[in-house]
Protein backbone atom coordinates (compact mmCIF):
# COMPACT_ATOMS: atom_id res chain seq x y z
CA UNK A 1 0.00 0.00 0.00
CA UNK A 2 1.03 3.60 -0.25
CA UNK A 3 3.02 4.87 2.66
CA UNK A 4 0.62 7.71 3.35
CA UNK A 5 -2.92 7.79 2.05
CA UNK A 6 -3.97 11.40 2.29
CA UNK A 7 -7.23 11.40 4.23
CA UNK A 8 -6.98 14.50 6.41
CA UNK A 9 -10.45 15.50 5.29
CA UNK A 10 -12.06 12.45 6.89
CA UNK A 11 -9.75 11.27 9.62
CA UNK A 12 -8.42 14.52 11.00
CA UNK A 13 -4.82 13.53 10.29
CA UNK A 14 -2.58 16.47 9.59
CA UNK A 15 -0.04 16.76 6.79
CA UNK A 16 2.71 15.87 9.23
CA UNK A 17 1.57 12.26 8.92
CA UNK A 18 3.05 12.32 5.45
CA UNK A 19 6.49 13.09 6.76
CA UNK A 20 6.65 12.00 10.37
CA UNK A 21 3.91 9.40 10.79
CA UNK A 22 1.98 11.36 13.40
CA UNK A 23 -1.08 13.56 13.25
CA UNK A 24 -2.73 16.43 14.96
CA UNK A 25 -4.26 19.77 14.13
CA UNK A 26 -7.53 20.93 12.70
CA UNK A 27 -8.23 18.46 9.92
CA UNK A 28 -11.81 17.73 11.01
CA UNK A 29 -14.09 18.20 8.01
CA UNK A 30 -16.76 20.82 8.03
CA UNK A 31 -20.44 20.06 7.63
CA UNK A 32 -21.52 20.26 4.01
CA UNK A 33 -22.43 23.76 3.03
CA UNK A 34 -25.29 24.73 0.71
CA UNK A 35 -22.66 25.75 -1.84
CA UNK A 36 -21.09 22.34 -1.69
CA UNK A 37 -24.44 20.67 -2.30
CA UNK A 38 -25.50 22.89 -5.14
CA UNK A 39 -23.99 20.77 -7.88
CA UNK A 40 -26.00 18.17 -9.70
CA UNK A 41 -26.21 14.89 -7.77
CA UNK A 42 -28.26 12.76 -10.12
CA UNK A 43 -27.00 9.17 -10.20
CA UNK A 44 -27.06 8.31 -13.88
CA UNK A 45 -26.69 4.55 -13.33
CA UNK A 46 -24.40 4.00 -16.31
CA UNK A 47 -23.34 0.55 -17.49
CA UNK A 48 -20.70 -0.56 -14.98
CA UNK A 49 -18.77 -3.81 -15.14
CA UNK A 50 -15.85 -5.39 -13.30
CA UNK A 51 -13.52 -6.75 -15.98
CA UNK A 52 -11.05 -8.39 -13.64
CA UNK A 53 -10.60 -9.01 -9.91
CA UNK A 54 -7.01 -9.44 -8.80
CA UNK A 55 -6.21 -12.54 -6.76
CA UNK A 56 -3.04 -11.39 -5.03
CA UNK A 57 -0.03 -13.65 -4.89
CA UNK A 58 1.24 -14.24 -8.40
CA UNK A 59 -1.18 -12.16 -10.45
CA UNK A 60 -0.90 -8.88 -8.54
CA UNK A 61 -2.81 -6.91 -5.96
CA UNK A 62 -3.66 -3.29 -5.17
CA UNK A 63 -3.53 -1.53 -8.54
CA UNK A 64 -2.93 2.09 -7.62
CA UNK A 65 -2.18 3.33 -11.13
CA UNK A 66 -4.28 3.98 -14.18
CA UNK A 67 -4.17 2.05 -17.43
CA UNK A 68 -2.50 2.46 -20.81
CA UNK A 69 -4.13 1.47 -24.11
CA UNK A 70 -1.85 -0.04 -26.73
CA UNK A 71 -3.75 -1.23 -29.81
CA UNK A 72 -6.78 -2.26 -27.79
CA UNK A 73 -4.91 -4.04 -24.99
CA UNK A 74 -4.78 -2.45 -21.54
CA UNK A 75 -1.48 -2.32 -19.65
CA UNK A 76 -1.01 -1.48 -15.98
CA UNK A 77 0.85 -2.06 -12.73
CA UNK A 78 0.00 -3.36 -9.29
CA UNK A 79 1.67 -2.06 -6.15
CA UNK A 80 1.59 -5.45 -4.43
CA UNK A 81 1.17 -9.08 -5.28
CA UNK A 82 3.36 -11.04 -7.59
CA UNK A 83 5.88 -13.61 -6.48
CA UNK A 84 7.18 -11.49 -3.61
CA UNK A 85 4.46 -8.88 -2.99
CA UNK A 86 6.64 -6.26 -4.68
CA UNK A 87 4.19 -5.72 -7.51
CA UNK A 88 3.66 -6.60 -11.13
CA UNK A 89 3.23 -5.32 -14.66
CA UNK A 90 0.19 -6.83 -16.40
CA UNK A 91 -1.83 -6.67 -19.56
CA UNK A 92 -5.55 -7.22 -19.92
CA UNK A 93 -7.98 -7.55 -22.77
CA UNK A 94 -11.16 -5.52 -22.59
CA UNK A 95 -12.99 -8.86 -22.20
CA UNK A 96 -11.04 -9.65 -19.01
CA UNK A 97 -8.20 -11.96 -20.01
CA UNK A 98 -5.28 -11.00 -17.76
CA UNK A 99 -1.60 -11.85 -18.15
CA UNK A 100 1.26 -10.99 -15.81
CA UNK A 101 4.10 -9.59 -17.91
CA UNK A 102 6.60 -9.12 -15.10
CA UNK A 103 6.87 -9.79 -11.36
CA UNK A 104 9.29 -7.60 -9.44
CA UNK A 105 11.90 -9.59 -7.55
CA UNK A 106 11.99 -10.14 -3.79
CA UNK A 107 14.45 -8.21 -1.67
CA UNK A 108 17.46 -10.26 -0.78
CA UNK A 109 17.58 -12.10 -4.10
CA UNK A 110 18.31 -10.00 -7.15
CA UNK A 111 16.25 -7.24 -5.56
CA UNK A 112 17.67 -4.53 -7.78
CA UNK A 113 14.92 -4.39 -10.39
CA UNK A 114 12.54 -2.18 -8.43
CA UNK A 115 9.53 -2.71 -6.20
CA UNK A 116 6.02 -1.39 -5.69
CA UNK A 117 5.10 0.55 -8.83
CA UNK A 118 2.47 3.20 -8.15
CA UNK A 119 2.42 4.89 -11.53
CA UNK A 120 0.93 4.24 -14.92
CA UNK A 121 3.05 3.25 -17.90
CA UNK A 122 3.82 5.18 -21.08
CA UNK A 123 4.42 3.80 -24.55
CA UNK A 124 7.57 4.94 -26.36
CA UNK A 125 7.89 3.33 -29.77
CA UNK A 126 6.38 0.07 -28.57
CA UNK A 127 8.34 -0.20 -25.31
CA UNK A 128 6.61 0.55 -22.01
CA UNK A 129 8.33 2.79 -19.46
CA UNK A 130 7.44 3.25 -15.80
CA UNK A 131 8.70 3.90 -12.29
CA UNK A 132 8.82 1.94 -9.05
CA UNK A 133 8.43 3.63 -5.69
CA UNK A 134 11.01 1.41 -4.01
CA UNK A 135 13.65 -1.14 -4.82
CA UNK A 136 16.79 -0.68 -6.83
CA UNK A 137 20.33 -1.22 -5.64
CA UNK A 138 20.83 2.02 -3.76
CA UNK A 139 19.98 2.90 -0.19
CA UNK A 140 18.02 1.29 2.59
CA UNK A 141 14.97 2.49 4.44
CA UNK A 142 14.07 6.16 4.26
CA UNK A 143 12.72 7.79 7.44
CA UNK A 144 9.89 9.32 5.42
CA UNK A 145 8.96 6.11 3.64
CA UNK A 146 8.25 3.56 6.35
CA UNK A 147 9.35 0.02 5.57
CA UNK A 148 9.97 0.62 1.86
CA UNK A 149 13.52 -0.32 0.93
CA UNK A 150 15.51 1.20 -1.88
CA UNK A 151 14.92 4.55 -3.51
CA UNK A 152 13.06 3.43 -6.61
CA UNK A 153 13.76 2.98 -10.28
CA UNK A 154 12.90 3.89 -13.82
CA UNK A 155 12.32 0.73 -15.85
CA UNK A 156 11.15 -0.43 -19.22
CA UNK A 157 9.33 -3.60 -20.18
CA UNK A 158 8.47 -5.07 -23.55
CA UNK A 159 4.95 -6.19 -24.34
CA UNK A 160 6.39 -9.72 -24.20
CA UNK A 161 7.52 -9.19 -20.60
CA UNK A 162 11.26 -8.54 -20.82
CA UNK A 163 12.18 -5.95 -18.14
CA UNK A 164 15.20 -3.65 -17.95
CA UNK A 165 16.18 -1.23 -15.19
CA UNK A 166 16.91 2.11 -16.86
CA UNK A 167 17.98 3.95 -13.68
CA UNK A 168 18.23 3.36 -9.92
CA UNK A 169 17.70 6.41 -7.72
CA UNK A 170 20.22 7.19 -4.97
CA UNK A 171 18.13 9.65 -2.89
CA UNK A 172 20.73 12.44 -2.72
CA UNK A 173 21.03 14.38 -4.89
CA UNK A 174 19.00 12.63 -7.58
CA UNK A 175 15.73 11.86 -5.79
CA UNK A 176 13.88 9.06 -4.06
CA UNK A 177 10.47 7.45 -4.24
CA UNK A 178 8.97 8.26 -7.65
CA UNK A 179 5.21 7.87 -7.26
CA UNK A 180 4.31 9.34 -10.64
CA UNK A 181 4.72 8.19 -14.19
CA UNK A 182 6.79 9.71 -16.95
CA UNK A 183 6.14 11.88 -19.98
CA UNK A 184 7.98 11.78 -23.28
CA UNK A 185 9.11 15.07 -24.78
CA UNK A 186 11.00 14.62 -28.04
CA UNK A 187 12.56 11.38 -26.90
CA UNK A 188 13.57 12.48 -23.41
CA UNK A 189 11.55 11.28 -20.40
CA UNK A 190 10.59 13.65 -17.58
CA UNK A 191 9.24 12.86 -14.12
CA UNK A 192 9.20 13.66 -10.41
CA UNK A 193 10.35 12.00 -7.21
CA UNK A 194 8.43 12.48 -4.01
CA UNK A 195 11.50 12.68 -1.80
CA UNK A 196 15.24 13.15 -2.14
CA UNK A 197 17.12 15.83 -4.00
CA UNK A 198 19.44 18.33 -2.36
CA UNK A 199 16.82 19.35 0.19
CA UNK A 200 14.99 16.05 0.63
CA UNK A 201 11.73 17.59 -0.63
CA UNK A 202 11.60 15.88 -4.02
CA UNK A 203 12.78 16.57 -7.53
CA UNK A 204 11.95 17.08 -11.18
CA UNK A 205 14.24 15.00 -13.36
CA UNK A 206 14.98 14.19 -16.99
CA UNK A 207 16.25 10.84 -18.18
CA UNK A 208 17.21 9.42 -21.54
CA UNK A 209 16.01 5.99 -22.58
CA UNK A 210 19.62 4.84 -22.22
CA UNK A 211 19.63 5.84 -18.54
CA UNK A 212 21.38 9.20 -18.33
CA UNK A 213 19.55 11.08 -15.55
CA UNK A 214 19.62 14.82 -14.80
CA UNK A 215 18.02 16.60 -11.85
CA UNK A 216 16.27 19.68 -13.22
CA UNK A 217 14.97 21.01 -9.90
CA UNK A 218 15.24 20.07 -6.24
CA UNK A 219 12.26 21.34 -4.27
CA UNK A 220 13.10 23.44 -1.22
CA UNK A 221 9.72 23.57 0.52
CA UNK A 222 8.87 26.53 2.71
CA UNK A 223 6.88 29.52 1.56
CA UNK A 224 8.72 30.03 -1.72
CA UNK A 225 8.69 26.58 -3.23
CA UNK A 226 6.71 23.37 -3.32
CA UNK A 227 7.51 20.06 -1.64
CA UNK A 228 6.58 16.40 -1.97
CA UNK A 229 5.40 16.05 -5.59
CA UNK A 230 3.25 12.93 -5.95
CA UNK A 231 2.08 13.73 -9.47
CA UNK A 232 3.72 13.68 -12.85
CA UNK A 233 4.11 16.46 -15.37
CA UNK A 234 2.35 17.70 -18.49
CA UNK A 235 3.94 19.42 -21.45
CA UNK A 236 2.33 22.61 -22.72
CA UNK A 237 4.22 24.12 -25.64
CA UNK A 238 7.59 23.01 -24.29
CA UNK A 239 7.01 24.06 -20.67
CA UNK A 240 6.39 21.42 -18.00
CA UNK A 241 3.60 21.93 -15.44
CA UNK A 242 2.94 20.00 -12.24
CA UNK A 243 1.78 20.07 -8.64
CA UNK A 244 3.34 19.51 -5.23
CA UNK A 245 1.31 18.11 -2.38
CA UNK A 246 3.00 20.31 0.23
CA UNK A 247 5.01 23.51 0.41
CA UNK A 248 4.00 26.98 -0.68
CA UNK A 249 2.95 30.10 1.14
CA UNK A 250 -0.07 28.63 2.99
CA UNK A 251 0.02 29.40 6.72
CA UNK A 252 -2.73 26.99 7.85
CA UNK A 253 -0.41 23.97 7.67
CA UNK A 254 3.08 23.54 9.09
CA UNK A 255 4.20 21.95 5.84
CA UNK A 256 2.26 24.12 3.41
CA UNK A 257 -0.89 23.38 1.40
CA UNK A 258 0.73 22.62 -1.93
CA UNK A 259 1.51 24.40 -5.16
CA UNK A 260 1.14 24.46 -8.92
CA UNK A 261 4.49 25.02 -10.62
CA UNK A 262 6.07 25.19 -14.02
CA UNK A 263 9.61 24.47 -15.16
CA UNK A 264 11.54 24.70 -18.35
CA UNK A 265 13.20 21.59 -19.68
CA UNK A 266 16.50 23.15 -18.62
CA UNK A 267 15.32 23.43 -15.01
CA UNK A 268 14.14 27.00 -14.39
CA UNK A 269 11.24 26.48 -11.96
CA UNK A 270 8.50 28.95 -11.00
CA UNK A 271 5.67 28.56 -8.49
CA UNK A 272 2.48 29.61 -10.29
CA UNK A 273 0.12 29.25 -7.35
CA UNK A 274 0.28 28.45 -3.63
CA UNK A 275 -2.92 26.94 -2.26
CA UNK A 276 -4.32 28.80 0.72
CA UNK A 277 -5.97 25.80 2.36
CA UNK A 278 -9.27 27.50 3.11
CA UNK A 279 -12.76 27.10 1.78
CA UNK A 280 -12.05 29.03 -1.40
CA UNK A 281 -9.35 27.02 -3.14
CA UNK A 282 -8.50 23.63 -1.62
CA UNK A 283 -5.23 22.13 -0.42
CA UNK A 284 -2.93 19.15 -0.98
CA UNK A 285 -2.99 18.57 -4.75
CA UNK A 286 -1.88 14.96 -5.14
CA UNK A 287 -2.89 14.56 -8.77
CA UNK A 288 -1.43 16.01 -11.92
CA UNK A 289 -2.97 18.47 -14.37
CA UNK A 290 -4.63 18.27 -17.77
CA UNK A 291 -4.64 20.91 -20.48
CA UNK A 292 -8.01 21.86 -21.97
CA UNK A 293 -7.69 24.54 -24.62
CA UNK A 294 -4.86 26.27 -22.78
CA UNK A 295 -6.41 26.14 -19.30
CA UNK A 296 -5.13 23.62 -16.76
CA UNK A 297 -7.52 21.54 -14.63
CA UNK A 298 -6.73 19.53 -11.52
CA UNK A 299 -7.93 18.26 -8.15
CA UNK A 300 -6.98 18.78 -4.52
CA UNK A 301 -7.24 16.00 -1.94
CA UNK A 302 -8.43 18.31 0.84
CA UNK A 303 -9.79 21.75 1.51
CA UNK A 304 -12.60 23.44 -0.32
CA UNK A 305 -15.93 24.48 1.12
CA UNK A 306 -16.46 21.19 2.94
CA UNK A 307 -12.94 19.96 3.61
CA UNK A 308 -13.23 17.04 1.19
CA UNK A 309 -11.24 18.39 -1.75
CA UNK A 310 -11.91 20.29 -4.95
CA UNK A 311 -11.74 20.41 -8.71
CA UNK A 312 -9.96 23.57 -9.84
CA UNK A 313 -8.74 25.31 -12.95
CA UNK A 314 -5.72 27.54 -13.34
CA UNK A 315 -4.35 29.61 -16.16
CA UNK A 316 -0.74 29.28 -17.25
CA UNK A 317 -0.20 32.71 -15.70
CA UNK A 318 -1.38 31.48 -12.28
CA UNK A 319 -5.01 32.59 -11.88
CA UNK A 320 -6.78 29.81 -9.93
CA UNK A 321 -10.52 29.12 -9.61
CA UNK A 322 -12.17 26.38 -7.52
CA UNK A 323 -14.91 24.85 -9.67
CA UNK A 324 -16.36 22.24 -7.32
CA UNK A 325 -16.04 21.42 -3.62
CA UNK A 326 -16.71 17.77 -2.82
CA UNK A 327 -19.27 17.20 -0.07
CA UNK A 328 -18.60 13.60 0.93
CA UNK A 329 -21.26 11.36 2.38
CA UNK A 330 -23.76 9.53 0.21
CA UNK A 331 -24.28 12.51 -2.07
CA UNK A 332 -20.77 13.09 -3.35
CA UNK A 333 -17.17 11.98 -3.38
CA UNK A 334 -14.31 12.84 -1.06
CA UNK A 335 -10.56 13.14 -1.43
CA UNK A 336 -9.71 12.89 -5.12
CA UNK A 337 -6.18 11.55 -5.58
CA UNK A 338 -6.42 11.18 -9.34
CA UNK A 339 -6.27 13.60 -12.20
CA UNK A 340 -9.01 14.23 -14.74
CA UNK A 341 -9.53 13.23 -18.35
CA UNK A 342 -11.27 15.26 -21.03
CA UNK A 343 -13.77 13.46 -23.26
CA UNK A 344 -15.38 15.76 -25.81
CA UNK A 345 -15.41 18.71 -23.44
CA UNK A 346 -16.59 16.83 -20.34
CA UNK A 347 -14.20 16.09 -17.48
CA UNK A 348 -14.23 12.67 -15.81
CA UNK A 349 -12.53 11.59 -12.60
CA UNK A 350 -12.59 9.51 -9.44
CA UNK A 351 -12.48 10.18 -5.71
CA UNK A 352 -10.74 7.89 -3.27
CA UNK A 353 -13.57 7.99 -0.72
CA UNK A 354 -17.12 9.25 -0.41
CA UNK A 355 -20.29 7.87 -1.95
CA UNK A 356 -21.55 6.60 1.39
CA UNK A 357 -21.43 2.85 0.71
CA UNK A 358 -19.52 -0.05 2.22
CA UNK A 359 -16.39 1.59 3.57
CA UNK A 360 -18.21 3.56 6.24
CA UNK A 361 -15.11 4.39 8.27
CA UNK A 362 -13.82 6.52 5.44
CA UNK A 363 -17.13 8.00 4.36
CA UNK A 364 -17.66 5.59 1.51
CA UNK A 365 -15.69 3.55 -1.01
CA UNK A 366 -15.29 6.23 -3.66
CA UNK A 367 -17.05 7.41 -6.78
CA UNK A 368 -16.69 8.05 -10.50
CA UNK A 369 -17.91 11.52 -11.49
CA UNK A 370 -18.20 13.77 -14.48
CA UNK A 371 -18.09 17.53 -14.55
CA UNK A 372 -18.60 20.31 -16.99
CA UNK A 373 -15.72 22.79 -17.19
CA UNK A 374 -18.09 25.34 -15.70
CA UNK A 375 -18.27 23.29 -12.49
CA UNK A 376 -21.53 21.31 -12.65
CA UNK A 377 -20.75 17.86 -11.23
CA UNK A 378 -22.61 14.55 -11.57
CA UNK A 379 -21.92 11.32 -9.68
CA UNK A 380 -21.86 8.49 -12.22
CA UNK A 381 -21.08 5.54 -9.95
CA UNK A 382 -20.69 4.88 -6.23
CA UNK A 383 -18.48 1.96 -5.28
CA UNK A 384 -20.06 -0.40 -2.76
CA UNK A 385 -16.93 -2.06 -1.45
CA UNK A 386 -17.86 -5.58 -2.48
CA UNK A 387 -17.12 -7.37 -5.70
CA UNK A 388 -17.49 -4.07 -7.58
CA UNK A 389 -14.33 -2.61 -6.06
CA UNK A 390 -13.39 0.11 -3.60
CA UNK A 391 -11.07 3.08 -3.17
CA UNK A 392 -10.00 4.17 -6.66
CA UNK A 393 -6.71 6.04 -6.47
CA UNK A 394 -6.17 6.32 -10.20
CA UNK A 395 -7.80 8.25 -12.97
CA UNK A 396 -9.66 6.92 -15.99
CA UNK A 397 -8.81 5.91 -19.54
CA UNK A 398 -11.12 6.54 -22.50
CA UNK A 399 -11.18 3.83 -25.16
CA UNK A 400 -13.71 4.58 -27.88
CA UNK A 401 -16.22 6.08 -25.47
CA UNK A 402 -15.88 3.50 -22.70
CA UNK A 403 -14.04 4.50 -19.53
CA UNK A 404 -11.64 2.06 -17.89
CA UNK A 405 -10.14 2.33 -14.42
CA UNK A 406 -8.78 0.50 -11.40
CA UNK A 407 -9.75 0.21 -7.75
CA UNK A 408 -7.05 -0.48 -5.19
CA UNK A 409 -9.42 -2.50 -3.00
CA UNK A 410 -12.55 -4.57 -3.21
CA UNK A 411 -13.21 -7.17 -5.86
CA UNK A 412 -14.03 -10.85 -5.65
CA UNK A 413 -10.82 -11.89 -3.88
CA UNK A 414 -8.79 -11.20 -0.73
CA UNK A 415 -11.68 -9.82 1.33
CA UNK A 416 -14.17 -7.01 0.96
CA UNK A 417 -14.16 -3.24 1.24
CA UNK A 418 -10.83 -1.47 1.06
CA UNK A 419 -9.12 -4.74 2.06
CA UNK A 420 -9.70 -6.56 -1.22
CA UNK A 421 -7.04 -7.08 -3.89
CA UNK A 422 -8.58 -4.61 -6.31
CA UNK A 423 -10.19 -4.58 -9.73
CA UNK A 424 -10.15 -3.29 -13.27
CA UNK A 425 -13.54 -1.91 -14.29
CA UNK A 426 -15.32 -0.36 -17.24
CA UNK A 427 -18.00 2.30 -17.29
CA UNK A 428 -20.11 3.50 -20.22
CA UNK A 429 -21.44 6.93 -19.25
Amino acid sequence: MRISHFSCYTLGVCAAAMLAGCGGGSGTPLSPSPAGLSAERTHMDPAYSVIYSFKGRRDGAVPEAGLLNVKGTLYGTTYGGGASDNGTVFDLSTSGEERVLYRFSPFGSSGTDGANPQAALINVNGTLYGTTYGGGANGGKDANRGSVRGNGTVFDVSTAGSERVVYRFKRHPDGSGPTAGLINVKGTLYGTTQYGGTGGQGTVFAITTSGVETVLHSFAGGSRDGADPWAGLINVNGTLYGTTQLGGACTSSDFGCGTVFKTTTSGTETVLYSFKGGSSDGKYPIAGLINVNGTLYGTTGGGGANGYGTVFKITTSGKETALHSFAGGSGDGAGPEAGLINVKGTLYGTTEYGGGSGCASVDGCGIVFKMRPSGKETVLYRFKGGTDGAVPYAGLLNVQGTLYGTTSGGGANCGSGSGGCGTVFSLSP
